[in-house]
């Protein structure tokens, strides 16, 4: 009884069981959601089917990725300039999803947030004279 007692002051996000790969995936096919952090949109990431995706900080360079899951997370790799895998771990929230990033002391968060009539924007190549 005592632990429910305390728990009752715990916050949501500490109670939630993070996303197995299976609910990433129905959570996410087939959408395109808007991250924010502090705030501020952080970015926007299309969920295509085969784990595949494309990945923008809203500013309209898009990078193709794909995700997959590892050691309880969810790993996405880019297919530019041979960056590290990234993994997070998803929880589902009152508004959306919250993603956790692994590995880091500040533990940043991403709220997804709601972006109606907007969409993804993606610029074409970049061409030179």
């Amino acid at each position: 009884m005592r632990f429910l007692i305390l728990c009752l002051f715990c916050p949501l996000s500490a109670m939630a069981a993070p996303l197995s790969p299976e609910e990433f995936d129905r959570a996410t096919q087939g959408k395109t959601l808007f991250y924010s952090s502090g705030g501020q949109i952080y970015g926007v990431e299309r969920y295509l089917p085969d784990r595949r995706l494309i990945w923008s900080f809203d500013d309209g360079r898009c990078q193709d990725g794909r995700w997959y899951p590892q050691d309880g997370q969810i790993c996405f790799i880019y297919d530019y300039d041979g960056s590290e895998p990234q993994c997070w771990t998803f929880e589902q929230g009152p508004q959306g999803l919250i993603a956790y990033f692994e590995g880091r002391d500040d533990a940043t968060r991403l709220i997804e947030t709601p972006q109606a009539g907007r969409e993804m924007l993606c610029l074409g190549p970049e061409v030179g004279v």
